[in-house]
């Protein structure tokens, strides 16, 4: 059985769409990664079908919380808002709504702004398509409590482009390490550097280091 073949055997979840086949054949030649490539497959996401305040919104809740509590409080909200996350329904609602949701304030104050700068212009949203990496990043990190992770991540699993490495994702770190079999987890500034050989499919290998450690939970 060959490689590519054996690593389709894992088994795909409903939702998923597969990404960058050209990457995946790229990496599957890989030292480092194809043993890994070959036994997880082509590059495989989740379709949210979010739209961009959506995926943000979703973002933020996940920031520096568990998988499973994140996904709780993102369903307590998107039931208080009665199914319809929107600039419009967020500034509408109460501070007792969103705590009860299970909010932190901290989260509460950052999903608002976004609303807020979403609502005014400050932030447009509807044009993150046409922007380089670079653009979509400084636009988001004006928002409070968004900085370079997530907007990150929101190029990556939002907008699907082929190319984003993010380097002080530990995860991402810690798979860079079990890959290449490191001692210790490379830095911010070591990775960036071993990402440069995988360019333009850097998000592909990113997705394969998460992999490498566990599911990825988007």
């Amino acid at each position: 059985m060959s490689p590519a073949r054996a690593g389709r055997s894992e088994q795909r979840t409903e939702g998923e769409e597969e990404s960058w086949p050209e990457a995946h054949e790229r990496l599957l030649g890989d030292p480092a990664f194809g043993p890994v490539v070959a036994r997880v497959g082509p590059v495989r996401i989740q379709d949210t079908g979010y739209d961009s305040f959506s995926f943000l919104v979703r973002s933020v809740i996940y920031q520096q919380l568990a998988g499973k509590a994140a996904a709780t409080i993102h369903g307590r909200l998107i039931a208080a808002l009665r199914g319809v996350v929107s600039p419009t329904t967020v500034l509408g609602s109460s501070e007792d709504m969103l705590r009860g949701a299970g909010l932190s304030r901290a989260k509460q104050e950052s999903i608002r702004d976004l609303a807020a700068k979403v609502a005014d212009g400050t932030v447009p949203l509807d044009d993150l398509r046409s922007l380089t990496n670079e653009a979509v990043i400084e636009r988001l990190i004006g928002v409070r409590g968004i900085g370079h992770w997530t907007a990150e991540m929101t190029l990556l699993f939002h907008l699907r482009r082929a190319d984003v490495w993010p380097v002080g994702d530990l995860g991402v770190r810690a798979g860079i390490a079990r890959i290449f079999d490191l001692k210790e987890r490379p830095t911010p500034r070591e990775t960036g550097l071993i990402g440069m050989g995988y360019r333009p499919w850097r998000s592909a290998a990113a997705w394969y280091c998460w992999r490498a450690m566990k599911p990825s939970p988007w």
